[in-house]
């Protein structure tokens, strides 16, 4: 089966055609920077990261990007959250964007999300926004006032396409409060009039000021990826209306689509109530590592279909860690006992087994990026696996190979919840080349029933977060930090 995925565009189903064939661009709006990262964001980005890991598992060559918002975004209450977080912590408005901005990444980092292949920022794109402002001006679909600059929205008949929303039955005053000078309650800005104290200002045609939040992913999109594009990726509660006028002001200053493909991801609660500060329900993600291992983090994103709201609980994690726990545990032991295999070619039968999990882990990925039923197909892989290894003898080479590149391609590679253990990097092998020289001097210690030295080195390695199982074909290990 072809992948297919979910338009939002259209509300269907659709195959997957890219515009240039082998060649895949990809636009998500990316977070504002003006505070730590939480776990809404863990969801939002561990989503679209499947989708460019997927697209590239498919041999798709990839570009992806994604924006760093340092200007122009505001609160409902009309505060801009760059200013809201200078005052907060009293810094230069960039020396607060940089620290955020390093604490995202960070952040995506430890939750293994890919970085974007550019990273392009608000504040460094002011001139694009400035000449799509003027763009759109000169052809009638937008309007100068008072220094501000908006979208007519009754110039372009297609508004609402995304959402669904009519221009008459859309409420006044989204996001940010009405102003007299606009023309119609839903008009946008496109260029915002600075007041004199405003720290964040630029010279544009109208006077001093600053880009509206709409116009940035508009000016970038469109500058690193072409109009149209394939995948505009991001979050459900930004289809309306920050979407819908991405998609109204690039339409009607190109003529052209924006993008041919909107994937846009469910939101996250805590236990059945709306993330937020005011109910100090907000976890960060910074907190989270501190709780919870990345990977079972990224798997409980994962065990729920990307376009679905996730429950965060302290239950869903526990029991999510547990069958986390059993994939990752199994991939390190074959990655262990590929060290002293001996030589051999794989069973045909087991072969199979595993040729048919790979092929129906492919189908439930090609369904819309289905992740929670991957999941399950690797879960069921993982207990086959475990049983023929249970069985009378050592697994030869070509087994123990076959298992681990599975573990690599599909729990690696694609769904990325696997440590450096299980997936064999420079430092794990490292790491792991030092634990089995400490087995082996345990080895030998209980050999010649030296059991105080034993004891401490299994009981040093069990405070560096190493658990010891001894069985009957000797000493294994796990990692349980």
């Amino acid at each position: 089966m072809p992948l297919r995925v979910y338009n939002v565009l259209g509300r269907k189903k659709e195959e997957f055609k890219p515009i240039r064939e082998g060649h895949v661009r990809l636009y998500v709006c990316g977070p504002t920077v003006y505070d730590h990262t939480h776990i809404g964001h863990a969801k939002l980005y561990v989503s679209m990261d499947i989708v460019v890991r997927y697209l590239r598992y498919l041999g798709y060559s990839v570009r992806y990007v994604q924006n760093i918002t340092d200007v122009g975004h505001l609160l409902d209450s009309g505060e801009d959250r760059i200013v809201k977080g200078v005052r907060r912590e009293r810094v230069e408005p960039m020396e607060l964007v940089e620290r955020f901005t390093r604490y995202y990444f960070r952040d995506m980092d430890a939750l293994g999300v890919i970085r974007p292949d550019i990273s392009p920022r608000a504040s460094g794109h002011v001139p694009e926004q400035i000449a799509l402002a003027q763009t759109l001006i000169d052809d009638g679909h937008a309007y100068e006032a008072n220094g501000s600059v908006y979208f007519d929205v009754s110039s372009w008949p297609a508004y609402g396409k995304l959402s669904g929303r009519q221009v008459d039955e859309m409420e006044s005053g989204a996001r940010v409060a009405v102003l007299g000078e606009k023309r119609h309650a839903a008009d946008f800005a496109l260029w915002r009039k600075a007041e004199p104290d405003h720290i964040l200002q630029w010279d544009s045609p109208w006077g001093r000021g600053y880009p509206g939040w709409h116009a940035e992913c508009s000016a970038m999109a469109s500058k690193y990826l072409g109009q149209p594009f394939d995948i505009h990726g991001g979050g459900l509660e930004n289809m309306f209306p920050h979407n819908e006028c991405e998609i109204a002001q690039s339409e009607a200053a190109t003529g052209v689509p924006f993008a041919n493909y909107w994937l846009l991801a469910g939101s996250l609660t805590i236990d059945g109530v709306k993330m937020s500060k005011s109910l100090g329900n907000s976890i960060t993600i910074q907190d989270a590592l501190k709780r919870w291992k990345p990977q079972v983090i990224r798997t409980l994103v994962l065990s729920t279909h990307y376009r679905n709201p996730l429950d965060f609980s302290e239950t869903a994690i526990q029991a999510t860690g547990r069958g986390w726990e059993r994939i990752n545990s199994t991939a390190n032991r074959i990655r262990q006992q590929l060290r002293t295999a001996e030589e051999g070619e794989i069973d045909a039968g087991f072969a199979s087994f595993l040729k048919e999990h790979r092929a129906s882990f492919i189908e439930k990925m090609n369904d819309d990026f289905n992740s929670p039923a991957a999941l399950g197909v690797l879960h069921d892989a993982t207990h086959g696996i475990n049983s023929h290894l249970s069985l009378p003898g050592s697994p030869s080479r070509g087994t123990l190979e076959a298992v681990d590149q599975l573990y690599s391609d599909l729990a690696g590679d694609v769904l990325g919840i696997l440590t450096e253990e299980a997936t064999g990097g420079a430092s794990a092998e490292r790491e792991a080349g030092l634990i089995e020289l400490l087995l082996d001097l345990r080895s030998k210690a209980r050999k010649d029933k030296d059991w105080v030295s034993a004891d401490r080195i299994r009981d040093g390695l069990r405070k560096l977060g190493v658990a010891v199982e001894d069985r009957p074909d000797g000493a294994g290990w796990r990692i349980e930090r």
